[in-house]
């Protein structure tokens, strides 16, 4: 037999509550322990929302598949678009028939999407996780959890599929839009907050993809990564540290890649060995959606699915989604011959058991009323994407044409200028699921860039011209864009991307791109409008940093606002009239060039390569960057000369609002390991705070940064702080405003998970 640990959740009910389950499980025949360990989705033809969904058989009727239970029920109301008052009392009636009907009674977890709000037809829909990372806002990030917790609750969801926590790598990854930063320190506290605001609703967070996903190589979806274990560690496994020991982030989902010719998915290593053995996680591991069969369709380490099962589920992998592909029929087969142990089985079920008994699942009877009355786009929803949005909107350049305030001449040009569409991420209701279904309206009202910049400026004489779509090669339109932008006085052109899946867009799942220009004939578009002479406002709205370091050189000013969500239209209208001072900050860096990717800020000495070769990684403007319409100064850092290398690191930085005007500073400390056992990244954030500051108003900001933000996988993969100069400073990742020196002493202090990983900051 195959030597299974299952250990009891603390608390003080937990024997009893441990042998509930226990005797759950001892009841059960084989097909009900199955029943728990997979999902149901029911599907359609052409509705194409997961990675080769079509090349597998639709499953047989609800019924006939949950006569002897249901682990999970995938996306009742995120399939397609249907009324959320009677989707809940059809999903209270399945509910209640599991119940009633099923031999042992317990109903299904249902889980959903809630990567930019609950994806759900007339659903709020937040900016994307990038613009998340552009607002450096952890506790705004909770607040945003909390509400789409508060959603999905009052449906009847129990799990979403999110945060991602993927670090960004490369940005010709059509995936970048989901990710957070490039920062595994900010992926980790925004992603851990969101974890912290959508559990409090009582609901659980799937922190996915576990691990490696974003270092796909050369920045193709599903392609093989060749991270080593020290990038692994020290970068990519840092945010689900966080989210897992501080956020108690209660479910994982595997990573679809291969590291190294291993699979993520069928890689105990990882997924038992890392994952619960070392940092002691015990909630449940769910494949992404056909994960498990990938094993065998796609990854050829498997022989059938049922060799496919047998390695996912002795890797770790607790439930298949979204439906059972092979923890169905397949495993039953290989479990009855003799070739999987039914105890791996067992280990499953239990960890599926008990989460269902902390969601209140295994009491549930589902006689109370389905919500009669249902609102997903409330009031509050909607000031809470009006924040976020205008937080994250970041002013990449400006020669002062910006703000607009009495320009009486405007011409707005550009593809994005007029759709509402562009405002959204690949897993937005609105561009996942209503595009496969052209018959319905979006459900939520927002407006587009143009409609925003006319409700703006009411006195500006505007004219409206879009010059192009956005990925295709018909220039027809730019006549009328260059007569329109010769006869006014400023042009704001908003360009970018459209989200999609699968190539059906340019920013999103499976829609990765082989150069960083912007697509189609844009480029073309603006430098014809650039010719002109008229100041050009470019508006970037994107789900990744695209390579305009030419535009940055040559407009009046740029703006990027990473996919925006619903109340974004407004927030980059009011950056543009002033009525927002801008405070976001680059999440990731702007590109150079595509040649020079993957890159990331946190590159050793050679990683910029300027002395060695002829070609340069300098980024067009680096992370951490966004300018203001006030002034802030960074003065007077206070440092103690030493610190030991078991202590933490106390900072104190005066910050200053210089200018005429109240804004946001996001102060940013960074440090750099001047002398390591391993090259060591020339800068990397230790630690932010947002802080809101009137004209002439100043702060102290204290940084208490602990040694975990310093340590590293060293020579012998050891997680450790060494002693030695550490080069301290507040400004951006390329720019030092005021800096400082300190030097840790003492011996080699190794890193735990015990240690603590979040600087503490105060603002006073």
């Amino acid at each position: 037999m195959t030597d299974i640990r299952i250990s009891a959740r603390p608390g003080a009910d937990a024997p009893a509550r441990e042998a509930r389950v226990l005797d759950l499980l001892g009841r059960m025949n084989l097909e009900e322990k199955l029943a728990q360990i997979v999902g149901f989705w029911e599907k359609s033809d052409g509705e194409a929302v997961a990675p080769l969904q079509g090349e597998f058989a639709a499953p047989t009727a609800l019924s006939e598949f949950i006569r002897h239970g249901l682990g999970h029920l995938t996306r009742p109301y995120g399939t397609r678009p249907v009324d959320a008052v009677e989707r809940a009392a059809w999903l209270w009636d399945l509910q209640r028939g599991l119940v009633t009907g099923t031999r042992l009674g317990i109903p299904a977890i249902v889980h959903e999407e809630v990567l930019t709000g609950l994806s759900a037809w007339r659903a709020a829909t937040y900016p994307t996780p990038l613009a998340w990372g552009a607002a450096f806002d952890p506790e705004l990030i909770e607040e945003l959890g909390a509400e789409i917790g508060g959603s999905m609750r009052t449906l009847g969801i129990h799990q979403g599929l999110a945060p991602v926590l993927d670090v960004v790598r490369d940005p010709r990854w059509g995936r970048v839009e989901e990710c957070i930063g490039e920062d595994p320190y900010l992926v980790g506290t925004l992603g851990t907050s969101y974890v912290r605001g959508l559990q409090s609703r009582g609901v659980h967070a799937t922190l996915k993809h576990f691990v490696g996903y974003s270092g796909s190589q050369s920045g193709r979806n599903f392609a093989p990564v060749h991270a080593g274990p020290r990038e692994i560690a020290d970068v990519l496994l840092v945010p689900f540290e966080m989210a897992i020991l501080d956020g108690g982030a209660r479910s994982v989902m595997h990573a679809y890649t291969e590291i190294d010719g291993v699979p993520v998915a069928s890689d105990p290593t990882i997924l038992t060995g890392l994952l619960r053995d070392q940092w002691g996680f015990d909630g449940t591991v769910v494949a992404d959606y056909y994960g498990i069969a990938f094993l065998h369709v796609l990854h050829h380490v498997a022989r059938d699915l049922g060799d496919a099962a047998g390695q996912a589920l002795a890797a770790g992998i607790d439930v298949e989604l979204p439906t059972g592909d092979a923890y169905g029929r397949p495993l039953v087969d290989r479990i009855n011959a003799g070739e999987v142990d039914e105890a791996l089985v067992d280990r499953a079920v239990l960890r599926v058991l008990r989460q269902k008994d902390e969601l209140g699942l295994l009491d549930a009877t589902f006689e109370d009323d389905p919500p009669a009355v249902v609102d997903l786009d409330t009031p509050e929803q909607r000031d809470l994407a009006r924040r976020l949005a205008q937080e994250s909107v970041v002013l990449v350049a400006n020669d002062g044409v910006l703000p607009l305030r009495g320009t009486p001449r405007l011409a707005i040009i550009g593809p994005n200028a007029d759709r509402t569409e562009a405002l959204y991420g690949c897993y937005s209701f609105v561009n996942h699921v209503l595009s496969q279904h052209p018959g319905f309206e979006a459900g939520i009202e927002a407006l587009t860039v143009d409609q925003a910049i006319r409700a703006e400026l009411p006195a500006s004489s505007v004219v409206s011209v879009p010059g192009c779509a956005v990925d295709d090669d018909d220039r027809s339109g730019f006549d009328a864009a260059v007569a329109a932008a010769t006869a006014a006085d400023v042009v704001v052109l908003v360009v970018g991307d459209h989200a999609g899946l699968f190539g059906r867009g340019t920013s999103g799942e499976g829609c990765d791109r082989d150069d960083l220009e912007l697509p189609g004939v844009q480029r073309e578009l603006v430098e014809a409008v650039l010719a002109t002479g008229t100041p050009v406002v470019l508006v970037l709205v994107t789900g990744r940093p695209y390579a305009v370091d030419w535009a940055i050189e040559r407009c009046a000013a740029v703006v990027q606002a990473f996919f925006p969500g619903e109340e974004g239209a407004g927030a980059i209208a009011g950056v543009l009239s002033g009525r927002v001072n801008p405070s976001g900050k680059l999440p990731v860096s702007l590109p150079r060039s595509a040649g020079a990717q993957p890159y990331s800020y946190l590159h050793p000495a050679l990683g910029e390569g300027q002395e060695v070769t002829n070609l340069s990684s300098t980024p067009a403007a680096p992370f951490g960057h966004g300018l203001s319409y006030t002034t802030f100064a960074h003065e007077d850092l206070v440092v103690a000369a030493e610190h030991a290398t078991h202590g933490s690191v106390v900072v104190e930085v005066r910050v200053t609002n210089t200018g005429a005007t109240a804004g946001d500073d996001v102060v940013q400390l960074y440090g750099r390991d001047l002398v390591g056992s391993v090259t060591r990244p020339v800068a990397q954030l230790l630690g932010y705070r947002r802080v809101r500051l009137a004209a002439g108003e100043d702060a102290t900001v204290t940084f208490d940064v602990p040694a975990a933000r310093l340590a590293f996988a060293d020579r012998s993969m050891r997680r450790v702080v060494e002693p030695g100069e550490l080069d301290l400073w507040v400004g951006t990742s390329a720019q030092r405003d005021v800096e400082g020196r300190t030097t840790l002493v003492g011996p080699v202090h190794p890193v735990t998970g015990s240690s603590p990983r979040w600087t503490v900051t105060e603002a006073r």
